[in-house]
């Protein structure tokens, strides 16, 4: 299928968010962020289980309280899965989860007080070996800023994470990446595209507040989409006003739809027509949702009649194309047998296992011979 040997990476330095590498030459990483409230802890480590079902790479949680930084202790101890302290304001708080073992913390040094309340958050970060995550919101720009710019624009933005980054520099601290993110598409772009132009630092992008599932989705997929394109972003959340769960599903197909990260089905399907063999739609559904827990990737082509069905079905490691009377099933490219409309499900979900557990094989095979 189609790979990213079009898109060329932007080079920056890399840090380590627990086991997560992020930038340099590192796989871009798909994060999420928690929605409950921390002081629940059961209720906010199953979500996180299911974040990370769902194959999240790191996971922000938000702590603002010291009675949320507790919570945050015992969820750390309890997940596997790195997690980013969201912290704004109190840089006590800061420093009680740097103890209690975040893997990162999402701080604004503009935000947190005085230099000495910043240095000491980088001085504890420092000795723990623990990156920082500096955000630049267009909805909370300094009021310096603002009266400077009039309004949020992308140079307030450039702006306001140069002056982060100074004075992260004068605190001689580099152990970092950055946000910068808007709600408005062009100006998340121009922002990122400009700093990126001036700094080595690995970039988290996002297209903050990017509204419900559907209207969510199109915006982070427009504005991160021509980021990756460019080469710029190494994490990525799809901000959306759902389930988590959807923002792992969405930003992971976002990877995959460039080439960028490989995990799990790929799974081309035509739209539909009045020439369908079979139903389309009821099929790539149900097959979707029967193949989620797969990790390993697989390129499969789902295509309901013979116009577009053998080409896509060539460049697919499992390919149906509709017939009549029956159905032809390719592997690897070429015609293998042929199926009927009975069991249809059945036999691509038994397929497709068979293809991963081969693969797996093939896999565990070249690990033994290492």
């Amino acid at each position: 299928m189609a790979s990213s040997r079009f898109i060329s990476r932007r080079k920056t330095r890399q840090i380590m968010v627990g086991d997560v590498a992020v930038g340099g030459d590192a796989p871009i990483s798909v994060q999420s962020m928690t929605n409950t409230e921390t002081t629940d802890v059961q209720t906010t480590l199953a979500q996180i289980r299911r974040l990370e079902k769902a194959g999240v790479d790191i996971v922000r949680v938000s702590v603002p309280s010291m009675e949320a930084a507790d919570a945050f202790k015992s969820i750390r101890e309890r997940v596997r899965t790195p997690l980013v302290a969201d912290i704004h304001f109190d840089y006590r708080i800061a420093l009680k989860v740097l103890e209690y073992g975040a893997d990162c913390l999402r701080i604004n040094p503009g935000n947190i007080g005085n230099v000495d309340r910043v240095k000491s958050i980088v001085d504890s970060a420092k000795d723990k070996q623990i990156p920082l995550r500096i955000g630049v919101n267009a909805g909370s720009l300094g009021k310096s800023l603002l009266r400077k710019y009039k309004e949020p624009s992308a140079d307030a933005m450039i702006e306001s994470a140069l002056t982060q980054i100074d004075t992260l520099d004068k605190l001689d601290f580099h152990n970092f990446k950055i946000s910068l993110k808007a709600s408005e598409i062009f100006m998340t772009l121009q922002a990122c595209r400009g700093l990126a132009q001036q700094v080595d630092q690995p970039f988290h992008l996002g297209i903050t507040e990017a509204g419900g599932m559907r209207s969510g989705t199109v915006k982070s997929a427009v504005g991160l989409g021509s980021l990756l394109m460019d080469g710029i972003g190494d994490t990525i959340r799809v901000s959306l006003a759902s389930d988590p769960v959807e923002e792992v599903k969405v930003g992971s197909d976002l990877l995959k739809s460039l080439g960028l990260r490989h995990r799990g089905v790929n799974l081309v399907a035509c739209p539909s027509c009045s020439r369908q063999n079979f139903d389309v739609i009821s099929v790539v559904n149900e097959l979707e949702t029967r193949l989620e827990d797969i990790v390993t990737p697989v390129d499969v082509a789902i295509i309901g009649c013979i116009v577009n069905g053998p080409g896509e079905a060539k460049i697919a490691e499992v390919g149906l194309t509709g017939a009549s009377p029956k159905n032809l099933v390719y592997v690897d490219g070429v015609p293998n047998h042929k199926i009927t409309n009975a069991n249809l499900i059945d036999d691509l979900e038994a397929m497709v296992r068979k293809r991963v557990e081969s693969k797996e094989a093939a896999d565990k095979d070249i690990i033994a011979t290492d």
